[in-house]
């Protein structure tokens, strides 16, 4: 399963990193930095400077060789809906990095994890780990500078991410129990890399509600969550979303056909979870976008 990642994903890096910096729009938030000089990109709902402590937080983490403003039209979503989104560009940001000559796009193909995808039992705490440096330092900033300070609730906090950004997520969540921050209440694992975790034996230590999102055409992934365990090890609340004819760039302004059913699961999961209003998205049938829906309880 893992040299089919790979070699799938390989190739896709280079295309992924040019075509994404031209697919990504130029006012997908607006970048920041933070006083220690983290990139970072910003979505708000409409008026957040006059609300009180009671804006919900999400962190999104992008895909390997992705960027903050990656999956605009999820996070803008996530706005209009009433949470504040806030996405820092890790190492191997590449929107922005990509949009030269072909030289340097080929360069993409010299970006490497810190361990190979091919290897996922190699993965262990420290794999990464500057993904939840960075996670971590940008939560701490948001609830400590304004304008978030005074708009953030902070009891109401989550992390999303796609891809390597998904393995990030889940490892905040406890899926690397070292990793646990505990002022994250709520995960959405967007085609997440979670096949580390499974094979550590270690999903079952996430403590928080877990949306999976993964499509019928998501090369390993969708692998790792159903045939190799990844959702049944997860403990209730869970939810698992299998998008028709869904590929991995699907989570990215790379594929526009999904979004919109991306974008109200998302946020249907963080109404139920972060703000436990009704949800009837989440027990609802599905639509014919969906192949398979599965949720406990």
């Amino acid at each position: 399963m893992h040299r089919t990642l790979h070699a799938t994903l390989a190739p896709l890096i280079v295309l992924a990193a040019s075509g994404a910096a031209r697919a990504v729009p130029e006012d997908g938030g607006v970048l920041l930095k933070t006083d220690r000089g983290l990139t970072y990109r910003q979505w708000l709902p409409a008026d957040f400077a006059r609300h009180r402590r009671d804006v919900p937080l999400i962190l999104f983490s992008h895909g390997f060789g992705g960027c903050a403003q990656q999956s605009a039209t999820l996070t803008r979503a996530l706005a209009d809906a009433g949470y504040a989104v806030l996405a820092p560009n890790h190492r191997d940001e590449g929107c922005s990095r990509f949009r030269g000559n072909m030289g340097q796009i080929l360069g993409a193909a010299r970006m490497r994890p810190d361990q190979p995808f091919t290897d996922a039992k190699a993965w262990g705490p420290t794999s990464e780990i500057s993904r939840r440096h960075d996670l971590e330092a940008l939560l701490d900033h948001a609830l400590n500078r304004s304008p978030y300070r005074d708009a953030i609730d902070p009891d109401r906090l989550a992390v999303m991410g796609h891809s390597l950004g998904g393995y990030a997520a889940l490892g905040l969540a406890g899926a690397w129990p070292s990793w646990r921050d505990p002022r994250v209440k709520a995960v959405l694992a967007l085609s997440p890399f979670a096949a580390p975790f499974v094979f550590a034996g270690t999903v079952g230590d996430i403590a928080v509600p877990v949306m999976y999102q993964t499509g019928t055409r998501d090369i390993g992934i969708e692998a790792a969550l159903l045939r190799r365990g990844g959702y049944e090890a997860t403990h209730d609340p869970k939810y698992l979303l299998v998008l028709r004819g869904a590929g991995h760039f699907a989570w990215t302004e790379l594929n526009p056909v999904f979004q919109a059913t991306i974008a109200n699961y998302a946020t249907a999961f963080f109404d139920r979870v972060l703000l436990y209003k009704p949800a009837p998205l989440l027990k609802a049938k599905p639509g014919a976008q969906v192949a398979r829906y599965l949720h406990a309880p």
